[in-house]
């Protein structure tokens, strides 16, 4: 649990700009991986969508949720 604490203190000290940049490194990712992968893109729209519901559930919960 200690690691899961040190990480959480390292991340609360990056702003906007730090979390923004390491979006489009994320993204920078992703496509790389569709050049390297291209059967990724033979992936129907409903893969993305539903990986993108599952992968924003948590987040949004964080964000727009009661506070506790």
């Amino acid at each position: 649990m200690f690691l899961w604490t040190a990480m959480d203190r390292r991340v609360r000290r990056l702003g906007l700009l730090d979390t923004k940049l390491a979006q489009g490194a994320a993204m920078c990712v992703a496509i790389i991986l569709v050049k390297l992968i291209p059967e990724i893109t033979s992936l129907g729209i409903g893969w993305f969508v539903a990986l993108a519901v599952l992968l924003g559930i948590r987040p949004v919960i964080k964000a727009f949720g009661p506070e506790s």
